[in-house]
């Protein structure tokens, strides 16, 4: 579902990814607030995303640990900056991970109240500004809706910082399937003259484990970046 050409880095970003997903992740820690946040080290890659788009179902996929990120069909469940790391390293500045993946809490849920939404919001939106080893952001958007308003104001908000970030189509599986190539050239065309947004748009289905490969791949592809 994606275009990842075979060229050499490509072939190396293939090979990277296979080593980088070779290990369970396990979950290290929750952010609620900046002051919290583990200090800079490795490449950090974070997802983003409306309430309910599939970030966690996205996140267990990815990982190969089923229920590692929580589910939930209760939109505004992640509440805080969720860190996941490779297994088996210590944390020191000895034994660092080779990254880590940030679960962040999904944004555009009306019913939460409107106090808890700022706070998630100030929280992710500071944390994409200002995290220096933050090396791309991954921006999932449920295909049976499209891009809509909010995740356009994150788009505004990533070019103005000109912090790297990916469109990713989540539930794939829940529309047709020759319905797909048409919504990722609309999606392209979405972000056509937006600064930040990396020219290619990923399509996946965590239920049919479908475009998981290719989404590893522009990962690692991202971290060496």
């Amino acid at each position: 579902m994606s275009t990842l050409s075979a060229d050499p880095a490509m072939q190396a970003a293939k090979e990277l990814s296979a080593t980088l997903f070779s290990k369970p992740f396990v979950f290290i820690r929750g952010v609620p607030s900046l002051k919290f946040l583990p200090p800079e080290g490795p490449p950090e890659i974070a997802f983003a995303g409306r309430s309910n788009v599939g970030k966690s179902s996205l996140l267990n996929a990815l990982v190969g640990v089923k229920g590692l990120a929580r589910t939930s069909n209760t939109p505004g469940r992640t509440q805080e900056l969720n860190y996941f790391v490779p297994e088996g390293y210590a944390g020191d500045a000895d034994d660092l991970p080779p990254m880590a993946l940030v679960d962040m809490p999904g944004y555009g849920y009306a019913k939460a109240p409107k106090d808890q939404v700022d706070l998630w919001t100030a929280l992710v939106f500071d944390y994409m500004r200002g995290r220096s080893t933050l090396k791309r952001v991954y921006l999932l958007i449920d295909s049976r809706h499209g891009v809509k308003k909010n995740d356009e104001v994150v788009m505004d908000l990533l070019d103005k910082a000109a912090m790297s970030y990916q469109l990713v189509l989540t539930k794939t599986d829940k529309i047709k399937e020759a319905g797909i190539p048409r919504l990722i050239s609309e999606t392209l065309a979405a972000i056509k003259k937006r600064p930040a947004a990396f020219p290619e748009v990923l399509a996946t289905s965590s239920e049919k484990h479908q475009g998981i490969a290719e989404l590893r791949i522009a990962i690692a592809l991202a971290i060496t970046l």
